[in-house]
């Protein structure tokens, strides 16, 4: 098991993280969900709106891997303000700027755990009135999940642990990491 602890970071300095997934576990995955989405969506050319910044890693590495023809764009929301935990109510705070309406799309997210942001960008998205909305995850937590429709293309399933790397952050930092890491089981973050 690869581990890192913690530097520089006020209150979590000396936290032990664990290495949950791989860059060659992750990027296999990856493949896997290009392949699936490139077979469901021959002879269309989807939208992909990932979701700021989270999503940026995963998009860039699915969309390089479609054998397909998509289009790019971003959507930034927010619903963690500072730390750990969910304020739970979700901000907009950068909209899409092509248009959707009769067009496929795939919103892309880093993770996907209490539902919130998920429910708020699939009622966004349906307001312009698409072909088709559905939603590719790299993480996806479902027993922390509160959602009346399923997420369509989930790379792993995930524990309720606080993750970071690959896109994920903890005040903005730990996105560059190549791995996914998760703090401590039992820390109170």
């Amino acid at each position: 098991m690869n581990t890192r602890v913690v530097e520089n970071m006020g209150k979590y300095t000396g936290q032990v993280l664990e290495e949950i997934f791989s860059r060659e576990v992750i990027e296999k995955r990856v493949d896997e969900l290009a392949k699936q989405i490139s077979t469901e969506y021959a002879g269309k050319v989807p939208i992909l709106i990932g979701v700021l910044n989270g999503s940026v890693f995963f998009l860039a590495d699915l969309a390089k891997r479609l054998d397909i023809d998509c289009e790019i764009d971003f959507i930034k929301v927010s619903s963690y303000h500072s730390g750990t935990q969910s304020s739970g109510t979700v901000r907009l705070l950068k909209d899409i700027s092509c248009i959707i309406t009769d067009r496929d799309v795939i919103i892309v997210e880093d993770i996907i755990d209490s539902g919130l942001t998920a429910r708020f960008l699939k009622h966004r998205i349906l307001e312009n009135q698409p072909a088709s909305v559905a939603f590719a995850s790299l993480l996806f937590k479902p027993e922390c999940l509160k959602l009346e429709f399923e997420a369509e293309y989930v790379g792993f399933e995930v524990a309720d642990r606080f993750l970071v790397g690959y896109g994920l952050d903890l005040d903005q930092k730990f996105r560059n990491l190549p791995s996914i890491w998760a703090f401590p089981v039992n820390m109170n973050l």
